[in-house]
């Protein structure tokens, strides 16, 4: 979840500069549509055979493609063909207007469809799953293992969010009655302006979050902070299907505890990396240290 305003910061130091434009990050990866199973889907596709096989990159709630900017141009690089997308109802990616089409179980399904399309095009991509968009690639994964080669769960957690960003989400749906989208994005700004680490990002990234914030569908915003409170405990399950799985997470993790996300790794018998000097979005507070988690967990497989 990328949300401005989250009480108590911890203590860490970022690994990107102050000055750092995060998801503003420089890249080649061209915008696509990719179809979904409720409508298209907005991606960055840096494109290529990858010949160290495909990559499919799914954000979290409030968030989009990109949130993996900073790691598009360094995977490819290292070999990969990249693709994140935004799910239905962020940012670029139009979305229905009834909450009920925001579960676990659809937004899945969008992602099982892309996996499918990029398989026929490159292979079964390594799937990664930032925070919600983590509990979406599990799902995905459970509806159909053999679509993917892996699956990476980063600064995601076992089951429902809980904690201090979940009291943030039940003011949600009165703002969204009172002023729609447009006043939920006014009050965030609000709450950042007391959030030293709000006020620290750069003009032109703050600008982006606004303008970001404001594309999401006022269902799809509903249906997505019900989806994550809601979401069973399914590791099980997905030790059963046999995927190689790894577990990821910033060393502050404030979202899912990075307690809560080793006892995953370990109940899912996964690889379990700890990334330094990052919160809850390693990808753009720490990408360098993200891109040797992730490429040496696609190596050794």
């Amino acid at each position: 979840m990328v949300l401005p305003g989250n009480p108590a910061p911890p203590s860490v130091t970022l690994a990107v500069p102050s000055d750092d434009l995060r998801q503003l990050a420089g890249h080649d990866a061209t915008p696509r549509t990719l179809p979904g199973r409720a409508g298209p889907l907005a991606a960055l596709d840096t494109g290529g055979e990858g010949a160290r096989g495909t990559v499919l990159l799914v954000p979290g709630y409030t968030g989009s493609k990109e949130d993996f900017a900073p790691l598009l141009a360094p995977l490819t690089g290292r070999g990969y063909r990249v693709v994140a997308i935004d799910q239905r109802g962020q940012y670029e990616s139009p979305g229905p207007d009834d909450p009920a089409a925001y579960t676990v179980a659809e937004l899945a399904a969008d992602v099982v469809a892309v996996a499918h399309l990029l398989r026929g095009e490159t292979g079964p991509p390594h799937l990664v799953g930032h925070s919600f968009g983590g509990l979406v690639a599990r799902a995905a994964v459970l509806a159909d293992p053999g679509a993917f080669r892996s699956l990476t769960l980063l600064g995601s957690g076992p089951a429902a969010l809980t904690g201090p960003r979940v009291a943030l989400l039940e003011h949600l749906g009165p703002l969204l009655d009172q002023g729609g989208v447009e006043l939920v994005q006014a009050t965030l700004e609000q709450l950042a302006m007391t959030d030293e680490r709000a006020l620290a990002v750069p003009e032109p990234t703050r600008r982006f979050y606004a303008r970001r914030f404001l594309g999401n569908t006022a269902a799809g915003l509903r249906g997505m902070a019900a989806a994550m409170t809601s979401e069973p405990d399914r590791v099980a399950e997905l030790v059963a299907t046999g995927v190689p799985v790894l577990v990821a997470h910033g060393e502050a993790d404030d979202a899912w505890s990075p307690a809560d996300q080793a006892d995953m790794a370990r109940r899912l018998g996964a690889r379990h990396e700890v990334v330094p000097q990052a919160i809850h979005s390693p990808a753009v507070e720490n990408p360098l240290h993200t891109l040797d988690v992730l490429d040496g967990f696609w190596t050794s497989l």
